[in-house]
């Protein structure tokens, strides 16, 4: 097993060492994705500009963003512009709550950035606090401070709280409690991450998927696919075969475009949570070779999802499926290669993975959002620092 210290893998990362070529072959997101193909067509809403608008003015409101410097270098990444490759045929509204509950993704990411990253039982913390903003039996209002106190509930909580609100409001119990459930899901796997960027061995390849299937988010987005189309599939059809098995597939190739382009990133910043850094500590080899495997797994994942696609809707007929449901089923696959084809049209036009995206999270620096976590909301616990030591130093070394 490679060392997780190797000097090949930093080589002009952030400051001194390597050559200008190397940085640029780790800060070029089209050069790293050229084998992966993904047959599906990307294709852009018409509402992305108005909801990049509301989305700057909502994270204001919340708190999330101070400040024009914090709020250009945000507007800067284009979020927006994800969701609407994501949904092109959602109705503006919808759209705009997706571009919210969009940038609520990438600023609780990027919290994990510093040290609350190395912290696994501040996570916790954290991720119980998040979750008792939802409750399966319906929306929860938002608590009143007591008469006389400042609000004090951090504007983590208060923006993922008010897009709970405005998602699940009059939505089918059945897809409230899946949403909710993929939510908890996506929340408590940082803890595995941070327990990864704290150990002194990492997990195999296909450990560490089974957690970043749930980090990556891809789920409760599938999710907002079916409220934009104004349906909820049935629990048995999710569970069932094929559509569990694509819902997969569709996480897998998320995972492994997002891992390639954000590999000079996630180094920079000196995060091991990338599928392409776990491939080259298990095989011992290079991360060229790293990337062009998990470009084949990607190509790999995408030619099986088209095998099942093709093969649904005659599976749909002789089960004898009424036609409104292999409609719906019909958009939530289209929506599906949404998610994979536009994840992959974003991070090649998006600033977040270039040269000046890298450069914004290394030598220890971090984007203006990602101290939105307090010593007060998270502090650390005993046995935090400890286990954050070995990794913590390990991360920086291989991080540059």
């Amino acid at each position: 097993m490679a060392n997780a210290m190797d000097t090949e893998s930093t080589a002009g990362i952030g400051g001194s060492g390597g050559t200008r070529g190397t940085r640029k072959a780790l800060t070029d997101p089209t050069r790293r994705t050229a084998a992966v193909r993904i047959p599906f067509p990307a294709r852009l809403s018409p509402h992305a500009e108005r909801a990049r608008r509301h989305t700057l003015v909502w994270l204001l409101e919340t708190g999330m963003l101070d400040g024009d410097a914090a709020t250009a270098e945000y507007d800067a990444l284009r979020l927006e512009r994800l969701m609407a490759y994501f949904y092109p045929d959602a109705k503006a509204t919808d759209l705009e709550l997706a571009a919210d509950f969009n940038a609520w993704f990438f600023i609780f990411d990027d919290q994990f950035d510093g040290s609350l990253g190395l912290r696994p039982r501040a996570v916790e913390r954290l991720v119980d606090l998040l979750g008792r903003t939802m409750d399966p039996a319906g929306p929860l209002p938002r608590p009143r401070p007591e008469p006389g106190r400042e609000d004090t509930e951090p504007s983590l909580v208060r923006g993922f709280r008010d897009i709970w609100l405005r998602s699940t409001t009059g939505a089918p119990a059945a897809w409230r409690r899946r949403f909710r459930g993929h939510w908890l899901a996506y929340m408590a796997a940082h803890r595995d991450e941070a327990l990864n960027r704290s150990a002194t061995v990492l997990p195999g390849l296909d450990r560490f998927l089974e957690v970043r299937r749930h980090s990556i988010g891809v789920q409760p987005c599938l999710d907002f696919t079916e409220r934009c189309g104004g349906y909820a599939l049935p629990d048995a059809l999710h569970g069932g075969s094929p559509l569990r098995e694509m819902r997969r597939i569709t996480s897998d190739v998320v995972i492994f475009v997002n891992d390639i382009v954000s590999l000079g990133k996630e180094l920079a910043a000196g995060d091991v949570n990338n599928s392409v850094v776990i491939l080259r500590e298990e095989l011992g080899c290079t991360l060229d070779e790293a990337v062009e495997r998990i470009a084949r797994r990607a190509n790999t994942c995408c030619a099986r999802f088209a095998e099942l696609a093709a093969a649904l809707p005659g599976t749909l007929a002789a089960a004898g499926a009424p036609a409104e449901l292999r409609g719906h089923v019909e958009h939530y696959v289209e929506g599906m290669g949404h998610l994979m084809a536009g994840n992959l049209a974003w991070s090649l036009a998006t600033s977040r993975y270039d040269e000046e995206g890298v450069a914004a999270v290394s030598g220890g620096r971090q984007r203006p959002w990602a101290h939105l976590v307090s010593e007060r909301d998270g502090p650390a616990a005993d046995g935090d620092a400890a286990t954050a030591g070995g990794r913590a130093g390990a991360a920086r070394r291989d991080g540059g």
